[in-house]
């Protein structure tokens, strides 16, 4: 696990969408993993940059989010269907069919869960996994308590998580109590991992992510078993990390 240290947001997204883009350039057909909320928001703006000035093309790589909401329709504008839509794909030559993303009103959501991880399965695994970090140290919408031995799964919302997430909402009731989201030995498989990180708000739940111990009641704490993991994260999320720690490489 490595922390590459940036100034604020903006620079945080431009060193994300670099590595992205090295990273799509060097395979012939790059599987990657997204995340939402407004963490990845810059990113995506400067991959669309990145797209429009033909540093990078779409055409040959597949995508699959971490998680969708249970029991909301696609288009509507709070889905990750119509995040992605919204902020990303709408934006590139990502072919449809490529865009991958669990369907929180399938019938048969357990059914669901099993066709999702044999679709990643089937794409070779993914190549680089985008993650955010939870205030209360969640990765995908996998809360505290969940197995590291997890798959994709249906999840019940931490109160926190649905208080964090109601900003999008009209109201805190609005925010659904379910999602579908990878299971951390989904995210695990993965072959790299980027975890960004932003604010003064995750100043705490960094600090004990590289301070703490490896444990079910903090899953990103996982990530010290994964063989390749970058954390980008500004100056404010950094607060309580010091150099002496040895988990800082040069930005």
């Amino acid at each position: 696990m490595e922390i590459l240290k940036v100034k604020d947001y903006e620079e945080m997204s431009k060193k994300a969408c670099s590595i992205m883009i090295e990273k799509m350039n060097s395979l012939e057909r790059p599987v990657l993993g997204m995340a939402t909320g407004s963490t990845p928001e810059g990113l995506y703006q400067q991959l669309i940059r990145a797209y429009q000035e033909e540093k990078v093309s779409f055409k040959q790589v597949s995508t699959f989010n971490l998680d969708e909401y249970v029991g909301i329709e696609r288009e509507n504008p709070n889905s990750y269907h119509y995040y992605m839509k919204d902020k990303l794909f709408g934006h590139i030559d990502l072919l449809p069919e490529n865009a991958h993303l669990p369907n929180g009103n399938a019938a048969d959501l357990d059914l669901e869960c099993w066709e999702y991880e044999n679709k990643i399965r089937n794409a070779g695994q993914i190549d680089l996994q985008v993650v955010g970090l939870g205030l209360n140290g969640h990765i995908g919408f996998n809360e505290p308590g969940t197995p590291f031995s997890s798959r994709t799964q249906v999840i019940n919302l931490a109160e926190s998580t649905r208080k964090a997430n109601a900003r999008f909402f009209a109201s805190l009731n609005e925010v659904p109590t379910q999602a579908i989201t990878m299971g951390i030995d989904t995210i695990m498989e993965s072959k790299q991992i980027l975890l960004l990180v932003s604010g003064k708000k995750k100043a705490d739940p960094l600090a004990r992510l590289l301070n703490g111990e490896v444990s079910e009641d903090f899953p990103a704490s996982i990530l010290h078993r994964h063989p390749s993991v970058l954390i980008i994260a500004d100056e404010e999320a950094c607060q309580y990390v010091t150099t002496q720690q040895g988990y800082f490489i040069e930005s």
